[in-house]
């Protein structure tokens, strides 16, 4: 028999914690000495086992607290050895935290508020789960418009209580329709937001952000569009040489509607970079012309969908993508990496938390 003395003056002798391991799997181990003990009472008598068992088991149980004894008092001791090694001058400055930053779509996204709100538009807001009439059919696209192949949609299994099919909107648009439907007119609004069609690329994502705006009025025309379209993007890219041109497109609803260009010129940067740089007629030598949004007059239908009579109100409309304006007034150059998540990135292109964007000081200066 192994005696347990001998065995625990072992274990109080060890001097590391890697020795300490050796005697528990010389001793405890599925080859130890004692766990051999352990199994030869397999093939002991009944009443060898009764008077052999109660030793090796107390053998098994003297080594086992040994050795968590000495293993607690072993990293104990490491421990106060660390702590008398190392210490910390409180004379120093403590070290910089980590800063968080605003992310560029969260910061445009308050430029164009605080734009818009100096020309009188206030925000409306809608569900980005929504159902096809307020997505699709208010909006002068029914079931069989070739309109509606326009848009990669995520569709849900389910309906809803009126029979309607559910989808995550493709378009602010539905919180115009609600808005009129709710509040009627006259109105000034934009409706930013998140938005989500099955795309994706460098310059496209499933999910990316849009802003509308829609003014309804009596006697609105398409002046007042280009107008207010014109002073919307010379505040937001802080530039008085910001040149339209509009051009005839489709969109169902608006009618007649128009693709919105600028003009701007391709700018070097180091290591043989270059960016857009949005300013300039587009017919100027080393100029061309770029789409940035559409817009166009509410189709009286769209009107009607609203609630509102066709005969007495007017109004426009027009839809941006936030993350593309952001890429152009910043110089970012993948949509992608907007969401990829890298402090990296946000650290180079966000913007500080206490810099509140204001038509006075400046609606986009980075930290």
């Amino acid at each position: 028999m192994i005696d347990i003395d001998q065995v625990i003056a072992q274990i109080d002798g060890a001097e590391t914690l890697e020795a300490l391991e050796g005697l528990r799997i010389q001793y405890l181990g599925k080859q130890g000495s004692i766990s051999g003990l352990l199994k030869t009472l397999g093939g002991m008598s009944p009443e060898q086992r009764q008077v052999e068992g109660p030793k090796i088991q107390a053998l098994r149980e003297g080594a086992t607290a040994a050795i968590a004894a000495r293993k607690d008092a072993l990293e104990t001791a490491a421990l106060d050895a660390r702590l008398a090694s190392e210490t910390i001058d409180l004379s120093l400055p403590a070290p910089a935290a980590p800063r968080g930053s605003v992310h560029p779509v969260s910061q445009v996204m308050d430029e164009l508020a605080e734009v818009f709100a100096d020309l009188g538009f206030a925000v409306a807001t809608g569900p980005e789960i929504e159902d096809d009439w307020h997505n699709f059919t208010a909006l002068n696209m029914p079931e069989s418009h070739p309109a509606r192949a326009m848009h990669d949609t995520f569709y849900f299994p389910d309906r809803n209580d009126a029979g309607r099919e559910m989808l995550l909107r493709t378009h602010t648009s539905p919180v115009q329709i609600r808005t009129m439907l709710s509040e009627g007119a006259p109105l000034r609004i934009i409706a930013p937001g998140r938005v989500y069609r099955s795309d994706s690329d460098a310059t496209h994502t499933p999910m990316f952000h849009q802003i509308e705006g829609l003014v309804i009025d009596k006697g609105i025309h398409l002046g007042h569009l280009k107008w207010t379209l014109e002073a919307f993007l010379k505040a937001f890219f802080e530039r008085d040489d910001i040149v339209l041109r509009l051009r005839p497109s489709y969109f169902p609803f608006t009618e007649p509607s128009v693709e919105v260009d600028v003009g701007y010129a391709n700018e070097s940067g180091p290591n043989g970079s270059s960016r857009r740089v949005v300013g300039g007629s587009g017919d100027a030598p080393g100029h061309a012309w770029m789409e940035v949004l559409g817009s166009g007059m509410v189709n009286r239908r769209v009107i009607e969908a609203g609630g509102l009579d066709a005969d007495e109100w007017q109004g426009f409309a027009f839809g941006i993508g936030v993350d593309r304006l952001a890429m152009l007034k910043y110089g970012m150059d993948d949509l992608r990496a907007f969401f990829d998540g890298d402090a990296r990135w946000l650290s180079h292109y966000g913007f500080s938390a206490l810099d509140v964007p204001t038509l006075s000081g400046g609606v986009g200066t980075p930290a």
